[in-house]
């Protein structure tokens, strides 16, 4: 039985939840998965490369524990967890699997009965088959449960599937989508979706989403966050910005992205359509916070793209989904689509693409859009200023999906897998 008592946990990720190796949604998918688990009592240990400067080890909650690895090569690569890649995960694929055999599992193992080991993406996957040696060659393979976790289809070109096959490692997934994804390439995983914290449900304060509405101009607001991705439609939401301009909707769209060079076309492609488009600092030696946020929104002038410059605290991001007419979450290639799930638990109404967003019900909890033609964001945005009542069921109908959505509720969910797997094994 998968139980506290019975079942301890091992998350192998190559980000986490340090600023220095938070990259994208896999360092916040771990950081609040270990969080949870924790959280439901589960003694929990999450392994990635971690910021050089920290502690090696660090116990952030009495049932969860931060390894950081790699922290000689990090102090040579100080641009974050993905500077040096390879040199990082030589160092991994050398240094973990006998810790794992000699050291860490026989520990958790003197408490529990299984130890459950839950690896992420394709940098972990040689090393899970290279921990699956060491652990057989000391007689320690049969007491742990090993699953390798796909969140999307890059880097898969580098998994060696017989291995992780020959390895006995279960293969999971996050969505349906992914997992035809997956079955196209002679795969067959378990799906296991993602989840959001339990405090994402917790109501925005009136007074916070009353202060950011102020600080911006413009009568419909759009918000827009995640990587300068081509498969997350940047250009067609700059697009859609025109046409409500150009339809009288007096938009402003507020967005923050990552380092990555698509930024450059799509503001390109914003100027082209007479968008006008200003960065948002804050001033120099400000502590951020939400506070020092606002203020470098309402002393910047009008605009109607505003460019956040600056890393963006949950309490803003969660005012800005809740306050927000839409929040583009319109990707075009999306294996799970957390950012929709967050939206509606803020009390948001969230736009999400058509592909691994299985949770949105198109005008039953959120707009589905079907295709990548940016009038279809207008006609939606036209229709719920019409008609407030539609908006209200829509929004109403996203917080009670996303209660569905929490990582306690999703943890019970990969409990089960487990047993399963353990019974079917033998």
């Amino acid at each position: 039985m998968i139980n506290p008592q019975s079942t301890a946990f091992i998350l192998l990720s190559f980000e986490g939840p340090d600023g220095y190796a938070n990259a994208g949604g896999l360092g916040v998918r771990v950081a609040e998965l270990s969080a949870a688990l924790g959280e439901e009592g589960f003694e929990t240990q999450l392994h990635f490369v971690g910021d050089p400067d920290a502690p090696h080890i660090e116990q952030t909650h009495p049932n969860r524990v931060l390894f950081r690895w790699g922290q000689p090569v990090s102090n040579a690569h100080r641009r974050g967890v993905y500077d040096g890649e390879w040199e990082k995960l030589n160092d991994l694929n050398h240094v973990l699997p006998s810790r794992f055999a000699d050291d860490i599992v026989p520990d958790l193992l003197s408490r529990h009965e299984r130890v459950a080991v839950l690896a992420e993406e394709w940098h972990t996957a040689e090393l899970l088959c290279n921990v699956h040696e060491r652990l057989w060659e000391a007689g320690l393979r049969g007491r742990t449960l090993h699953f390798w976790n796909a969140n999307a289809i890059f880097g898969l070109e580098h998994v060696n599937w017989w291995r992780l096959n020959f390895c006995q490692t279960t293969l999971t997934t996050v969505s349906r989508y992914m997992k035809i994804k997956l079955w196209n390439r002679g795969l067959d995983p378990l799906v296991i979706p993602n989840g959001i914290p339990t405090r994402m449900l917790e109501a925005v304060p009136k007074a916070d989403a009353k202060r950011l509405r102020a600080a911006l101009r413009g009568d419909t607001l759009l918000v827009k966050v995640g990587r300068w991705d081509p498969n997350k439609r940047w250009v067609m939401a700059i697009e859609a910005v025109a046409q409500a301009k150009a339809a009288g909707l007096n938009p402003t769209l507020i967005v923050r992205g990552g380092m990555e060079p698509h930024e450059g076309e799509v503001l390109h492609r914003g100027r082209e359509l007479g968008l006008t488009i200003r960065d948002v600092h804050l001033p120099e030696g400000s502590q951020l916070g939400f506070d020092a946020c606002l203020n470098a929104l309402a002393a910047t002038e009008p605009a109607e793209v505003l460019v956040l410059r600056f890393f963006v605290p949950e309490r803003l991001l969660r005012a800005l989904y809740h306050v927000a007419d839409a929040t583009l979450a319109n990707s075009g290639h999306e294996p799970f689509g957390i950012v929709g799930l967050e939206v509606m638990a803020c009390g948001g109404l969230a736009f999400t693409g058509s592909t691994g967003e299985e949770y949105a019900r198109h005008l039953e909890n959120a707009i589905v859009l079907d295709t990548g033609n940016p009038g279809e964001i207008v006609h939606y945005l036209k229709l719920l200023k019409a008609d407030a009542a539609a908006r209200r069921e829509l929004i109403a109908a996203g917080r009670r999906t996303a209660e569905r959505f929490t990582w306690n509720n999703v943890i019970a969910v990969l409990n089960d897998k487990l047993a399963m797997v353990e019974a079917q094994r033998g």
